[in-house]
């Protein structure tokens, strides 16, 4: 079976092209999001897969799902989403706004980083702790931050498929390992 990202990503490649030419990143990030967001609901979900519902049929309730009227989007917009019900890939919409932020941040020498931590930090903490992080990834973050006591202490980093977890639980599993060697 084929992967999502791979289905979604010729999408979302295009979308960002015609996105950057015509200087409406930001519009279309913005839809691109309510329309993920919407998407994912199940009841969005199954009438997608609904055999007896036509194209027009399933943009005009994914429309209203939206609570937006049809002809109030742009029309690249109504083509895009067109297009997506055509070939049957409105399910895609969260894959397609996931690989879109990501073309937008790398274009901007950005990348999206998850910082969690054992206790909350304060803003001057965040900004002495920011600079750090961009070094070390090399790039700028935009940094979501997240709770999670069983880190015990210090934080973890998520930004794409690199980690970096100098947790007190991360620490103490390793000299586990370490021990039971």
């Amino acid at each position: 079976m084929v992967e999502l990202s791979t289905v979604a990503r010729p999408y979302a490649e295009a979308v960002f092209r015609v996105a950057k030419h015509s200087q409406t990143v930001a519009q279309w990030a913005d839809s691109l999001a309510l329309w993920s967001a919407v998407a994912k609901h199940p009841d969005v979900l199954a009438c997608f897969k609904n055999p007896k519902l036509g194209q027009e049929d399933v943009l005009t309730l994914f429309a209203q799902a939206c609570k937006a009227q049809w002809s109030a989007w742009p029309q690249p917009h109504r083509n895009f989403l067109e297009a997506l019900a055509l070939q049957g890939r409105l399910q895609l919409l969260p894959e397609i706004e996931h690989q879109f932020v990501a073309l937008k941040n790398q274009d901007k020498g950005a990348a999206d980083a998850v910082l969690e931590t054992a206790f909350a930090l304060s803003e001057s903490q965040l900004a002495e702790l920011r600079p750090a992080l961009e070094k070390r990834f090399g790039v700028n973050l935009n940094l979501s931050v997240r709770v999670l006591p069983e880190l015990m202490g210090g934080v973890r980093v998520t930004v794409g498929d690199q980690i970096l977890d100098s947790s007190v639980r991360a620490q103490l599993q390793t000299m586990k390992q370490a021990l039971l060697a």
